[in-house]
């Protein structure tokens, strides 16, 4: 009994910790104070009205949403496969795949990101002579990084299934894929659903992915960044040290030296100067892991 005690107090005790910030978050956020735990403005929905006119913000979430559910299908359909063609496989072909299917989970996802960016610059470089850094490469990377859960929630309902079921389907005048469709599917159902679920978690909850992939314009505030540069007044300097990992630097508005910056990847330093002229002169300082 005192067992129980403990251990259902140390579990309870865990949660609190876990969610008691989310919390606070949640009732300061029904204030028009600008600093957390200042309620002398009382009750109002005055931050929520400003949070749904920053169109730049809910065109960001529009973005995310369509990346998580479009990410979740073509993952949930490529995982899903892949589990009822490794568990028909012969044993050694299902090994290999299995063991393929554990690098991407057990691997950091930096080493993921690296990797990914690394070939869309030769693919780029090499065979479109440009940048391909876009919707559709941040899409790739996503299902790459989602594929092995699904993979990993539908395969223990294949081994639960009764295998006589699919082949009583054969014998009975079925069609491989009427088989498959019928009998097979409506059973592993459940992981196919929890894995579509994993992977919309999994797509919003990535950052490194998605900061290494994006495209120029896609999530990655320029328009925020230029606002900035522009406010500071005459003669002052100032650094910002910005993403460590990735940032992609559009050669249309940063300058360095009166020459164009680039599209650069790595960590960021920017050193930013106001003219005599009134122009914003911008220094960047780079620790480069690709240049294009």
């Amino acid at each position: 009994m005192v067992k129980k005690i403990f251990a259902y107090s140390y579990v309870y005790l865990i949660m609190l910790l876990l969610y008691a910030p989310i919390f606070v978050l949640i009732v300061f956020s029904f204030t028009a104070g600008t600093n957390l735990g200042d309620f002398s403005q009382g009750f109002s929905f005055d931050l929520y009205e400003e949070l749904f006119k920053d169109t730049e913000l809910l065109n960001a979430l529009g973005n995310t949403l369509i990346l998580a559910f479009l990410s979740a299908i073509i993952s949930t359909v490529l995982g899903t496969c892949g589990a009822i063609g490794a568990y028909y496989s012969k044993r050694r072909s299902r090994n290999v795949l299995e063991n393929l299917n554990q690098i991407p989970v057990v691997n950091a996802e930096i080493v993921m990101a690296l990797s990914l960016t690394v070939m869309f610059v030769f693919i780029g470089s090499v065979i479109f002579k440009e940048s391909i850094f876009s919707f559709f490469t941040l899409l790739m990377g996503h299902c790459v990084l989602c594929v092995p859960f699904v993979y990993l929630n539908v395969k223990p309902k294949l081994v639960q299934m009764d295998p006589s079921m699919y082949e009583a389907a054969l014998d009975l005048g079925a069609t491989p894929t009427r088989a498959l469709t019928k009998v097979v599917v409506p059973q592993i159902i459940p992981g196919i659903a929890s894995g579509f679920l994993l992977s919309i978690t999994l797509s919003l909850d990535d950052f490194i992915v998605t900061a290494f992939l994006r495209g120029p314009g896609l999530l990655n505030g320029e328009g925020q960044f230029l606002a900035v540069f522009e406010d500071f007044p005459c003669g002052n300097t100032r650094s910002l040290a910005l993403l460590q990992g990735d940032l992609s630097v559009n050669k249309n508005i940063f300058h360095t030296g009166g020459h164009p910056a680039g599209i650069h990847k790595g960590a960021v330093f920017f050193q930013v100067f106001r003219m005599e002229d009134g122009d914003v002169c911008i220094v960047a300082r780079l620790q480069e892991t690709f240049s294009l």
